[in-house]
């Protein structure tokens, strides 16, 4: 029987102050000179009201990098003599600081630890989740007897008003008839932040609470749904992707083909069905799942506005669990994608709302190509 693997250690870094809805635009720099007339419209919606940006607002420059950001993080679980040897680090992110190498050998460069298994996992918001997969995995085969996993964002890189034009009067009509069409371009500028997060996975529990992951699922609906957020592509009318390799330099930028882009209807007739509703309802027979006993569930939601289709699909499928054992920071931290699960959970555990015997779900869900994943977690006393 493979042991049991336990998060012993759990750490969040959010870079400088939190950043107001009034600050954003500031921060960010105007598209076009001009402020956003949009973006009001788009923050009622999604219900954020501060996030976190790695920008010197001196300078309107990057300060931070993603390798640095994850590195913060990663310290802040404690020293190596407090943590103990690492023999395996899994990072998950949806944008590296440069296309090679990877992410996880960056990080473990500017960490300076001694030799270790260094893996990363692309994606976007599922790539910290799959991270942690693979340290589980790693922990519970006996191959490391600690690994860490990480999540992280650097998405303020490309959100300043430069990267933007001005809203004309038409895409403002659209968004007060329809809000959701606040999820293109736009609605990523006003949503998306930055930040990481890190777990200490061990084989024994430490301290006066760890967490013991049962089990950890992953699936994706690309089999039957079109690629629905895309950054480095163009979608053709067929819904397949044409990658940034097949246009010149000039288009890339002519044509904003590393913009991060998002497919609005698709998105909506999908997102709830594809990644909640239908790969939980399997998960509820395969593993026996019942409302009474999760005692949380943590939900990363890209904006306040699915929180009620959640709940409906949640009571659908005969898994109703009460609001009020939901746990979410979106409204102060922001969509920080990969890392949000990490942010949330380290949130929660130093708050000390957690109890031993209690039991966690997480749900992460990834517009990319409709993937998702559930995390479920038991915490024991050492």
């Amino acid at each position: 029987m493979s042991p049991d693997v336990f998060i012993t250690r759990t750490a969040a870094f959010l870079p400088f102050d939190p950043v107001s809805n009034d600050e954003m635009e500031g921060v960010l720099g105007q598209a076009g000179g001009r402020p956003s007339r949009a973006r009001r419209l788009i923050l009622r919606s999604n219900g954020i009201q501060t996030r976190h940006y790695a920008i010197d607002r001196a300078t309107g420059r990057n300060a931070m990098s993603n390798a640095e950001l994850t590195t913060h993080a990663i310290r802040a679980l404690g020293t190596p003599a407090e943590i103990g040897r690492v023999d395996c680090l899994a990072v998950g992110t949806s944008m590296p600081d440069q296309l090679m190498p990877n992410h996880a050998v960056m990080v473990h460069g500017a960490l300076g630890w001694p030799r270790l298994e260094a893996v990363a996992f692309a994606g976007i918001c599922l790539a910290g989740t799959a991270a942690l997969k693979h340290a589980w995995l790693s922990v519970k085969s006996g191959g490391a007897q600690r690994a860490i996993a990480t999540g992280s964002e650097l998405a303020s890189s490309g959100l300043r008003g430069a990267f933007y034009q001005p809203e004309t009067d038409a895409q403002l009509a659209a968004l007060e008839a329809a809000p959701q069409l606040a999820f293109e371009k736009d609605f990523l500028r006003w949503m998306l932040s930055d930040g990481a997060g890190a777990m200490l996975l061990e084989n024994a529990p430490r301290g006066p609470l760890s967490l013991r992951i049962e089990w950890i699922e992953l699936s994706s609906a690309a089999h039957e749904l079109p690629a629905c957020m895309f950054m480095g592509a163009e979608q053709r009318a067929d819904g397949s992707l044409a990658s940034w390799r097949n246009a010149t330099h000039a288009e890339w930028g002519e044509r904003s083909i590393f913009a991060v882009k998002q497919d609005v209807k698709l998105l909506n007739e999908n997102i709830v069905r594809a990644t909640l509703a239908e790969p939980l309802q399997g998960l509820m027979e395969r593993r026996g799942l019942r409302a009474d006993r999760i005692d949380w569930f943590l939900p990363h939601l890209s904006s306040m506005y699915f929180a009620q289709p959640v709940a409906d699909a949640l009571a659908a499928i005969g898994l109703p669990i009460p609001r009020e054992r939901w746990f979410t920071n979106l409204t102060r931290c922001g969509n920080t994608g990969s890392a949000s699960p990490y942010i949330m959970l380290d949130e929660l555990l130093r708050a000390g709302r957690i109890r031993a015997g209690e039991r966690i779900l997480l749900f992460v869900p990834e517009s990319g190509r409709f993937s998702s994943g559930f995390v479920m977690l038991e915490a024991v006393s050492a």
